[in-house]
């Protein structure tokens, strides 16, 4: 008989613990800038009962929560003001927000000693590079150049003084992968080292990661340079330029269809050898110029579906030729295109599938009296 009590007490608390349970649901969708659309990466969801979650670097999240009648959800980013949800949560819930531009006020900030905290994270080496700090720095040429920020962040040295060059606790320069929305560029250098192949104004997002890289990022040594370009303002158009010392730059967004497909555009080119061919001997002919180009396209299909795809292609010339029989010719230079589908199963399964191209080309060329010679060096790769 007491067996029997025990048997049906167990059926009993059965039920319950199903209840229990299944009574948890899923809060999840994106956070966008709301005066350009871009995607927010690393914005904070923070709900009242104690738990968080930050956006990808497509803006997604998602964050599971039992159930409760009174959940209070904030939505924030620096630089931007924050948004509070009052939510019902009975079922799984898409908050697709855009937040608004603002300065907040910080309260001020005490610090006590004799306190023991512990940083708990789940990736080690990790910095996120300041790009707004880029026009900040002095730089050699005036040229504003992501790389010379780099070379300011802990752990970086850089080499000859002036160039982009980096070494990361003691790794050689060629031992860093650089990629550009996920394309490798192997030759992240204009002007022999002098500048960078990335233009400011395309970039978005720049990650640094110095130590226990992740398995996607195989095959260097020192350091991940991971790069991200905007995809454009889908609201407004804007047109942006420039003139340097050494180069020139035009930037051109907007959108193709507002709140659903926007591009971006950005080109520069040096005019070096249009100022040093009046000043050269005659018969001698000496030119160096470099050019890039970046481009991005993005579309949202729906509100499950986003396709992107963005191009970069940049390239240096240098040619010299003298009135005693002697001509060199240098040409190198990458082109990489990224076509990438972002796709929401559900409220918990996020994918992203990457179709990627890069190429980069050298040819080196000399004729001197009689003799000719030229070496040409390819890497292509299709991932």
């Amino acid at each position: 008989m007491r067996t029997l009590k025990i048997f049906y007490l167990i059926l009993l608390t059965i039920p319950g613990i199903v209840l229990n349970a299944q009574n948890k649901y899923t809060i999840s969708g994106s956070i966008s800038d709301g005066e350009s659309g871009e995607a927010l990466i690393g914005a904070s969801v923070y709900s009242n009962q104690g738990t968080g979650t930050v956006t990808n670097s497509y803006g997604f999240f998602s964050l599971t929560l039992p159930q409760t009648d009174s959940l209070l959800i904030v939505l924030s980013h620096v630089g931007f003001q924050p948004q509070v949800k009052h939510i019902l949560l009975n079922k799984d819930i898409v908050l697709n927000i855009n937040l608004s531009p603002g300065q907040i006020n910080l309260e001020d900030l005490v610090i006590y000693g004799n306190q023991y905290q512990y940083v708990e994270g789940v990736q080690m080496g990790v910095v996120e590079v300041p790009l707004r700090q880029i026009s900040e720095i002095p730089t050699l040429l005036g040229e504003a150049d992501v790389l010379k920020l780099i070379q300011l962040m802990p752990g970086v040295q850089f080499g000859n003084e002036g160039t982009t060059g980096f070494y990361v606790r003691g790794g050689n320069a060629d031992q860093n992968l650089v990629q550009l929305d996920e394309a490798v560029v192997y030759n992240p250098n204009h002007l022999l080292g002098v500048v960078s192949t990335f233009n400011p104004r395309m970039l978005k997002n720049a990650t640094l990661i110095k130590g226990g890289f992740p398995a996607q990022y195989g095959g260097r040594l020192s350091s991940i340079l991971d790069l991200t370009m905007k995809e454009g303002n889908n609201q407004d158009y804007h047109v942006e330029g420039g003139i340097g010392i050494v180069s020139a730059n035009l930037t051109v967004e907007g959108p193709i269809k507002q709140d659903v497909a926007s591009f971006i555009v950005s080109g520069r080119r040096t005019y070096l050898d249009a100022i040093i061919t009046p000043f050269l001997p005659k018969g001698n002919e000496s030119r160096y110029n470099f050019h890039d180009l970046n481009a991005k396209v993005n579309w949202k299909v729906n509100q499950r579906d986003r396709l992107y795809l963005s191009f970069y292609q940049g390239q240096d010339k240098a040619k010299l030729k003298s009135g005693d029989g002697i001509n060199y010719k240098v040409l190198f230079g990458n082109t990489t295109s990224t076509f990438r589908w972002n796709h929401v199963f559900g409220p918990k399964l996020f994918v992203n599938t990457s179709l990627i191209y890069n190429k980069y080309d050298q040819d080196v060329s000399a004729i001197q009296d009689n003799f000719f010679s030229q070496t040409i060096t390819r890497l292509e790769d299709i991932s």
